[in-house]
């Protein structure tokens, strides 16, 4: 079971639930229309990023979801947000997912670390035994991450969801499963 109030810390990040007030810091981040191309929420628009933290918000409350706020540890900055939604109890599956990375941080390696420390707290002290990931086929940056980070590439389904410009996206999902992580990972 998901502890709902988990804390992760590493040397370069903490990530700790997302609050209502983390608005505030994260609005100077999302202000780049570019950022979101692959996303499905433009949160370059202060009123739908608000939304969007206020929904994780509620989501978490109803533990539906647990939305992280990534803290650089360096100077205790919101550099970025991910979650882990889509929690099936039953089948031990989650997927992790809703993830962005301040644009000063792309390409630093923040993002992979990150699912590293994910990858460590759901396989070594959760039920949890497979973990997904999807992403825009076209994203071949967050492809190469995803792959980079252990996962096997699935499928993808077809006009699977409609971006902000209206565009219809193939997606791609990727898996890892305990037994994998503990050959790759730990092994």
């Amino acid at each position: 079971m998901l502890n709902f109030n988990k804390i992760i810390q590493s040397e370069r990040v903490i990530l700790r639930p997302i609050k209502k007030e983390d608005f505030k810091e994260m609005k100077n981040l999302t202000t780049d229309q570019n950022m979101w191309y692959y996303f499905t929420t433009d949160l370059s628009n202060e009123v739908v990023l608000e939304n969007w933290i206020n929904q994780a918000v509620s989501d978490l409350e109803n533990k539906l979801s647990l939305p992280f706020a990534i803290i650089n540890v360096d100077n205790n900055k919101i550099i970025g947000t991910t979650r882990i939604a889509n929690i099936s109890v039953r089948d031990s599956r989650v997927e992790i997912g809703w993830t962005w990375i301040a644009k000063e941080f792309h390409g630093t390696g923040i993002n992979s670390h990150v699912k590293r420390l994910l990858f460590k707290y759901l396989f070594e002290e959760t039920e949890t035994y497979r973990i997904e990931i999807k992403t825009d086929v076209l994203n071949i940056p967050a492809r190469k991450g995803i792959e980079k980070s252990g996962l096997t590439e699935e499928g993808i389904l077809r006009s699977h969801t409609l971006m902000t410009n209206n565009r219809r996206r193939d997606t791609i999902y990727y898996s890892i499963l305990k037994d994998e992580y503990q050959i790759t990972v730990i092994g």
